[in-house]
């Protein structure tokens, strides 16, 4: 990710940024950060920035021209989200920071003084976004604060998969308590389930932690979570059917937009997918009037659906799928040995061996750590990944190797990884496929009741949806590589 920052003092950013965490991801070139001066971009022979403001007033005013400017040199005609640090904008909070990791490059517009000229503002700001209600003396440390919150959600900052999923704010609580040695400390003991090396206790003895302490302490996250937990509950019904919405739910991916009864709106912000499910045509248009403009996929599993999305050509059936779920804990046996993540080095292989040709998703995928590769000495064979909303898929293995087990144990794979994280492995099988279906059975997962339907935003009249955007829709690349074998 690159990040600009644009201020009238940038050895602020350059001082804390190059050491610690957030330091060592810009050696590994994970992150680049690039403090602009606004100054350089003044006009004035002195240097001046500022100005009286219009109708009088305290203080000084930040002039258009040099922020422009920076801004422009930097943009280069691109469109790059531009934050601009002021009390006026809309809070920040974990779930912010975690889509604003999702962008390539970043511009943050710090403020000094009383301002900056609105006009200027008004031209190049697409987010106005607050830390907190109080006034500093500039936009350089809540800047900061804020970038630090979003570099460390981007893949290999942190050096470890789930520490990002397993601290305070994740699916809306916060985290237990921790403890190191030594064993005794101040005559208190560290807690003896810590000790006891049964993971399933220790998972369930942090959870009841944190459960205790958001009730105690963010007594609105914890009605949050609440309300989460029942509409999960009622989910778990038709669990098959519903796998993909419950999923969602208990990975801290999708809100609640609407949830009355039989009728429920669910948003992934990330992959712009709505989850709907209604009892009637009535109550889907109900839903669609409170739905996000800029969804740009949803996932339906009740047949007039695609007739209130379709019919004014701005939505499209990408495709019919049926639910396959792992329904046991226990993890499967994998065959194939020689199986590892992929990186960057295998994007041409991936890409070349791949019926979908969004070269930019499969390395956002790789990025993010949810590819894996089948390996003969060092020679990949076959890959596979999970999708962005947490589906697996991406499936492929060479026609030479395959009915040598390598499909079934890369998926194997990735289903023991998805237990380790207290998940539950699914995923879609496009209607007909029949191979597909074979490894699934195969594998142990059950098929679900109904089909479900992937309907995607018509892109040639998604007026302003830019291509990263499509190719962030998962109907897009549903099972987009099904060539494998068992």
């Amino acid at each position: 990710m690159k990040i600009h920052v644009l201020t009238l003092f940038p050895e602020m950013i350059t001082g804390v940024f190059t050491s610690s965490i957030i330091g060592r991801a810009a050696q590994k070139e994970l992150i680049s950060l690039n403090a602009v001066n606004i100054r350089d971009y003044t006009l004035d022979k002195h240097k001046k920035v500022d100005d009286y403001p219009y109708g009088g007033g305290a203080g000084m005013l930040m002039q258009a021209q040099p922020v422009f400017d920076a801004w422009k040199d930097v943009a280069r005609g691109d469109n790059i989200r531009t934050i601009y640090v002021t009390p006026q904008g809309m809070p920040f909070n974990q779930s912010r920071a975690q889509e604003l990791a999702g962008e390539d490059e970043l511009i943050f517009l710090c403020g000094h003084y009383e301002g900056i000229d609105e006009r200027v503002l008004e031209e190049i700001v697409t987010d106005r976004i607050s830390l907190g209600d109080y006034i500093l003396t500039g936009g350089e440390l809540p800047a900061m604060v804020m970038i630090d919150a979003i570099a460390r959600l981007i893949p290999g900052v942190l050096g470890n998969d789930n520490s990002a999923e397993e601290e305070s704010f994740f699916n809306d609580l916060l985290e237990y308590p921790q403890y190191s040695r030594p064993e005794v400390w101040h005559n208190i003991k560290v807690p003896e389930v810590l000790l006891s090396g049964d993971h399933r206790k220790i998972a369930k003895w942090r959870l009841e932690q944190s459960l205790e302490r958001t009730e105690k302490n963010r007594p609105d996250l914890y009605a949050k979570y609440e309300r989460k937990q029942r509409l999960i509950q009622k989910l778990l019904k038709a669990k098959r059917d519903n796998i993909h919405m419950i999923e969602s739910l208990s990975r801290g991916r999708a809100e609640i937009l609407f949830w009355e009864g039989d009728e429920i709106l669910l948003y992934d912000k990330k992959c712009g997918t709505c989850m709907v499910s209604a009892s009637s045509e009535k109550s889907g248009k109900r839903l669609l009037a409170l739905a996000p403009k800029e969804a740009r996929s949803y996932v339906a599993s009740q047949a007039f659906w695609k007739k209130l999305l379709c019919e004014d050509g701005e939505f499209a059936v990408r495709n019919e799928c049926y639910q396959w779920v792992y329904t046991r804990r226990t993890p499967l046996s994998v065959r194939c040995k020689e199986i590892r993540k992929l990186t960057l080095e295998q994007l041409d292989y991936v890409v070349g061996h791949c019926d979908n040709d969004d070269a930019e998703y499969v390395e956002e995928r790789i990025r993010e750590g949810a590819m894996y590769g089948a390996f003969v000495g060092e020679r990949q064979v076959g890959f596979i990944g999970t999708h962005i909303e947490g589906g697996l898929g991406l499936l492929y293995v060479e026609e030479t190797y395959r009915r040598q087990g390598i499909a079934s144990s890369l998926e194997a794979y990735v289903i023991n990884r998805t237990l380790e994280k207290g998940w539950t492995p699914y995923g879609h099988v496009i209607t007909g496929n029949d191979s597909s279906s074979a490894l699934q059975e195969k594998l142990g997962l059950y098929r679900s009741g109904q089909a479900v339907w992937r309907i995607e935003r018509n892109p040639d009249l998604a007026e302003g949806q830019g291509k990263q955007e499509k190719c962030n829709s998962p109907a897009a690349r549903l099972n987009c590589c099904e060539k494998s074998g068992n």
